[in-house]
């Protein structure tokens, strides 16, 4: 079988990339194309064949892949796949934009159709901090995106969705069905020693530090509960963050893959207030035998069990998720429990079912 992985980017290691890692050890020799990438932010990706397209020199002049977001999709389509029967897609903006051969088969590994887009518009333009005079010109090169982005959907044979929620969307977005396979979680988030709950002291929120992954509601939270709070990431809320700051949150900063199975086990509870399309964060807590308070709405819906593994909170508000908090505290939650649950989203479990949808597809569409 001669398989090519495609990603949108790769200038970060977050979810999706967790994701194409799981790829990179199922097929170690394929090549991964992509529009650019940051080769010291995805050396956890190993000494796999990443091939850019051309915008990499701009890239490398720029620093910033959003700006060359217009560019991408004649880039995508450039890519030359011939000698590929089967080409596996990681998509959340242009991945799935490739032109593959007619022989072969494309299977898009979907985390959202592009958020940007379609559903987010507005609210990204914010978090970017676009200026009022760029904005409608912005938004008419997204409307000339969001036709490309449904012409891609037909180039597609094989849609996997990342959890229920993108299921839905590929079906309001791309009128398609898709199977769901949830994130994978790496194996050495369930190899940390469990800590028991009654040793933990303070909450944990980690993440990019923007406006939707509502940190800012986090705060508020702890500020009225005099809570133990630590967060990690960087972004660019931090400063506005650290202003609301009361003292008993502390912010961490970047904190290393490697050391963050050690700091989820050590969190009384993972906080979870954004809505997510899926998000690796709540599965990587429970592996670790660490339960979620979460916004009970998108891929935490598929994630956790409530009651079990961790609880819901219904509005994105201080007084819900203090309540949340308030029943959370009164409750019991086994870390052996929390982790047996969290076993069924394993890289091992992630990587048993993808081959087995690759290898349906290929019978079904590759002569």
């Amino acid at each position: 079988m001669k398989l090519a992985i495609v990603a949108d980017w790769l200038t970060t290691f977050g979810g999706a990339e967790h994701a194409i890692a799981e790829f990179v050890r199922l097929w170690p020799d394929a090549p991964l194309f992509t529009s650019m990438t940051r080769l010291e932010k995805v050396q956890a990706l190993g000494t796999v064949n990443i091939r850019p397209t051309p915008l990499q020199q701009r890239y490398k002049l720029l620093g910033n892949h959003q700006l060359l977001l217009a560019q991408m999709p004649r880039a995508m389509e450039d890519i030359d796949l011939r000698d590929f029967d089967v080409i596996l897609s990681s998509s959340h903006a242009v991945g799935k934009g490739i032109i593959p051969p007619s022989n072969s088969v494309h299977i898009c590994y979907c985390h959202t159709p592009m958020r940007y887009a379609w559903q987010m518009e507005d609210q990204y333009l914010e978090d970017f901090r676009i200026p009022r005079f760029l904005r409608p010109m912005i938004k008419h090169r997204l409307r000339d995106l969001r036709r490309w982005d449904l012409s891609t959907a037909k180039r597609v044979d094989v849609f996997i969705a990342n959890s229920t929620e993108t299921q839905k969307r590929i079906q309001s977005v791309y009128a398609r069905d898709a199977e769901v396979l949830p994130p994978p979680v790496a194996d050495h988030f369930f190899e940390t020693a469990l800590t028991d709950a009654s040793d933990r002291t303070s909450y944990l929120a980690l993440g990019r530090l923007v406006p939707y992954k509502r940190f800012d509601l986090l705060i508020e939270t702890a500020n009225r509960l005099q809570l133990p709070l630590m967060i990690a990431g960087t972004g660019q809320e931090e400063e506005r963050l650290k202003r609301m700051a009361g003292p008993t949150v502390k912010f961490l900063g970047f904190v290393p893959d490697g050391d963050l199975p050690a700091l989820y086990a050590q969190a009384k509870a993972l906080l979870f207030p954004q809505f997510e399309d899926a998000g690796i964060v709540p599965l990587e807590a429970q592996a670790c035998g660490t339960p979620v308070i979460a916004y009970g709405v998108g891929g935490a819906l598929d994630s956790v069990r409530d009651g079990e593994t961790g609880i819901f909170f219904q509005q994105q508000t201080v007084d819900a998720l203090a309540d949340a908090i308030h029943k959370f505290e009164n409750l019991h939650f086994d870390p052996k429990n929390i982790r047996k649950h969290a076993m069924q989203f394993s890289g091992a479990r992630f990587r048993e079912r993808l081959e087995e949808i690759v290898e349906k597809a290929k019978e079904r569409f590759v002569r």
